[in-house]
């Protein structure tokens, strides 16, 4: 028998190529940095956005930056979506890559969301529990399984700081950090 695999696209190079792209920088220190994320920046490579993430800018900014697990992405202790604004740590050396990881693993920080919803909850404050997980019909979005069949336990407190009709702004508290949660 003669088997053979035909692959529909070459494999990606996983080497992160610097790139001179500005960096929204809050606070900085020997140990970490505090980045202001713009929404519609992929934090890290992968899948459909190999550059202009914001670890190719931190590659061309910083020069050996941490990386845990052979993941390749330096400094990264956490992330965010790509089209969440927000702040992140960034780790600039091992002690503070374990360190941080440390805290964000088990969950000893406070993560403070502000975020612009449809509608208006009947309820002002409230807890929102389902799991998360690809959707069953399409894999490239996400979907809450309420009765927990599928996805990963997801759980988000959240209380309406103020009502416009249309829409209203929460303020959301996670308790677990899962993708689009």
């Amino acid at each position: 028998d003669k088997v053979s695999v035909v692959y529909s696209y070459p494999k990606q190079n996983n080497e992160i190529v610097p790139q001179d792209i500005h960096i929204d920088i809050e606070y900085e220190d020997k140990d970490i940095l505090i980045v202001n994320k713009k929404a519609g920046m992929v934090v890290h490579p992968g899948f459909g956005n190999y550059d202009g993430t914001l670890v190719n800018a931190l590659a061309y900014h910083f020069d050996n930056l941490p990386n845990k697990s052979n993941e390749n992405r330096p400094g990264l202790v956490h992330r965010i979506d790509k089209n969440t604004s927000g702040v992140l740590v960034i780790a600039k050396n091992e002690e503070s890559m374990i360190k941080l990881s440390k805290k964000f693993e088990e969950r000893d920080l406070n993560r403070l969301y502000i975020a612009l919803i449809w509608g208006e909850p009947k309820e002002s404050v409230g807890t929102i529990t389902g799991n998360i997980g690809r959707s069953l019909k399409n894999r490239k979005i996400m979907s809450v399984f309420p009765d927990g069949e599928y996805g990963k336990h997801a759980v988000t407190n959240y209380k309406v700081i103020e009502s416009f009709g249309y829409v209203s702004m929460v303020e959301c508290k996670l308790e677990t950090g899962r993708t689009h949660q």
